[in-house]
C-alpha cells in the first residue's frame, strides 16, 4: 500500500474546525468533532441529493443504494468483520434494545445473564428488560479499584448463562477489561458475549475476531463520525434470532435490525471520516491496515497526554480520580472530584477558562451509584488524539487554583 508520513498533530488539528477557534475540548467521550472530510461529504450529500431515497430504477437511487453498500463494507473493516454481520442505524442503544426484544422470544424463566458493573445503560436497560420473561439477571461487581476480576466472573457463570454483557472500557472512569479473556470464561460455560465498545472504539481498534465475541456495538460519532450507531452479530447467530422485524425481510439479512429509512448523508460523513483515519496514519487508501497504522499514531500521540494528565491531576490536593491510579488499565478518560465542589461547578469553572469537560453519571448508573456518586456523577475530562499538550497543562492549571 502506498504510504505518506503520518499527520503531525498541526496538521490533525488543522482537520477539526472547532480547534481553530481556540477550543480546549475534553468531551470527547460525550462526541468527538469531525474531520473536515466528514463534514463535507455530508455537505456533498445533502448538496446532490437532499432527502432522495435509496429506490432502484433512476441514477440517484442507486447511487445512494451504492453509498449504503460501501457504508456497511468499511465498518465491517474498521471492526474486523464481514459486512452483513454489521447493521447501521441512528444509536447503539436503539440496536441494543432491538437485540434484546428478540432475546425476550428465546429465553425465559431458569435462565440468567450477567452484566458488568461498569456498564453504561445503553448495555444494561436493555438486557434487564428480559426480566419481564423469567430471566434472572446478575451483576459482575467491580472492586474496589473499579476493575473487573475474572475470577468474580467465573464465580457467577452456569451452564444457566446466556448471556454476558459488558463494555471494553468504562466511559465514566476510562477503565478497560480483557475482553478475550472474558470471552473465553463465557464460551467455556456455553454463553454468549455483547460488548461495549463504544468509549474503546476512539482509543483502541476494535478487532471482532480477536475478541470473539458475538455481539458489538459501538458510536461512529464518538469515532469522530456523526450521529450514527453500529451492532456486529456474528454471522452465524443472525438467521436465528427472532428480531420484530418487516415481514419480507429474510432471517439472516442484517437489515432486519435497520428499522426504517437510512440517514444517507451520515453514512456518507461516516465514510469520510474513515478516509480521514486511514490518511491519520499515513495510507492513500482505506483498509484494516491502513486502520491498524491509524491507531499506532493514535497510541503515539495519546499515552504521553494520559500520563501526563493523570500525573498532574493527581498532584493536586483534593482531587480524587476514580479508578486506577496509573495509566495501565485505562483509557484517555478520567472521571474525577474536587472536594467541597460539585461536579457541575468544577465543569463551570473549566468552561469559565475556556475549556469544554463534562459533568454527570453520563448514564453509567451503577458503576457511579456503587462509588456513592449517584446522581451527581463526576467532572470527567476525555482527550482524543487532536488534544494538545498545552490543552492539558490548562486544565491542570485551572483544577490547581483556589475554590472560590
Amino acid at each position: 500500500m502506498p504510504l505518506t508520513s503520518p499527520l503531525s498533530l498541526e496538521q490533525i488539528r488543522s482537520q477539526f474546525p472547532p480547534l481553530q477557534s481556540s477550543l480546549i475540548y475534553f468531551d470527547n467521550a460525550a462526541g468527538g468533532l469531525l474531520p473536515r472530510r466528514s463534514i463535507a461529504a455530508i455537505t456533498d450529500f445533502l448538496t446532490r441529493y437532499g432527502a432522495t431515497n435509496s429506490t432502484p430504477g433512476h441514477a440517484a437511487g442507486t447511487e445512494i443504494m451504492a453509498l449504503k453498500v460501501r457504508a456497511r463494507e468499511a465498518t465491517a473493516t474498521f471492526l474486523n468483520a464481514a459486512p452483513g454481520e454489521v447493521a447501521l442505524a441512528q444509536s447503539s442503544t436503539a440496536l441494543n434494545f432491538r437485540l434484546a426484544a428478540a432475546f425476550a422470544r428465546m429465553w425465559g424463566t431458569g435462565d440468567e445473564i450477567i452484566i458488568s458493573e461498569l456498564e453504561h445503560e445503553a448495555n444494561a436497560s436493555p438486557w434487564r428488560e428480559l426480566e419481564r420473561v423469567g430471566v434472572k439477571v446478575n451483576i459482575w461487581r467491580m472492586r474496589e479499584d473499579c476493575t473487573l476480576n475474572l475470577d468474580d466472573l467465573r464465580a457467577l457463570l452456569t451452564p444457566r448463562t446466556k448471556l454476558v454483557a459488558v463494555t471494553a472500557a468504562s466511559n465514566a472512569l476510562g477503565v478497560t477489561v480483557d475482553i478475550a479473556a472474558v470471552s473465553a470464561a463465557v464460551h467455556a460455560v456455553g454463553g454468549w458475549l455483547m460488548v461495549d465498545a463504544v468509549h474503546a472504539a476512539p482509543h483502541m481498534l476494535i478487532d471482532v475476531k480477536a475478541w470473539d465475541c458475538d455481539f458489538l456495538c459501538f458510536s461512529p460519532y464518538k469515532v469522530w463520525g456523526p450521529h450514527l450507531g453500529a451492532l456486529y452479530v456474528r454471522g452465524k447467530l443472525l438467521a436465528e434470532l427472532p428480531v420484530p422485524k418487516l415481514d419480507f425481510v429474510a432471517d439472516d439479512d442484517i437489515t432486519k435490525l435497520e428499522y426504517g429509512t437510512p440517514q444517507y448523508e451520515l453514512l456518507a460523513g461516516w465514510l469520510g471520516t474513515l478516509e480521514y483515519l486511514a490518511e491519520l496514519g499515513g495510507s492513500v487508501m482505506f483498509s484494516r491496515a491502513a486502520l491498524t497504522a491509524a491507531y499506532h499514531r493514535i497510541h503515539e500521540l495519546e499515552a504521553p497526554l494520559l500520563a501526563q494528565l493523570l500525573e498532574g491531576v493527581l498532584g493536586q490536593p483534593g482531587v480524587t480520580v476514580y479508578g486506577p491510579q496509573t495509566t495501565e488499565g485505562r483509557v484517555g478518560t478520567l472521571g474525577l472530584r474536587v472536594a467541597g465542589e460539585s461536579p457541575l461547578a468544577t465543569a463551570e469553572r473549566l468552561m469559565n477558562a475556556g475549556i469544554s469537560a463534562a459533568a454527570g453519571h453520563f448514564y453509567a448508573v451503577m458503576p457511579l451509584t456503587r462509588l456513592g456518586l449517584y446522581p451527581e456523577g463526576v467532572v470527567r475530562l476525555s482527550l482524543a488524539h487532536y488534544t494538545s499538550a498545552a490543552d492539558v497543562d490548562a486544565v491542570v492549571s485551572v483544577l490547581s487554583e483556589q475554590k472560590s
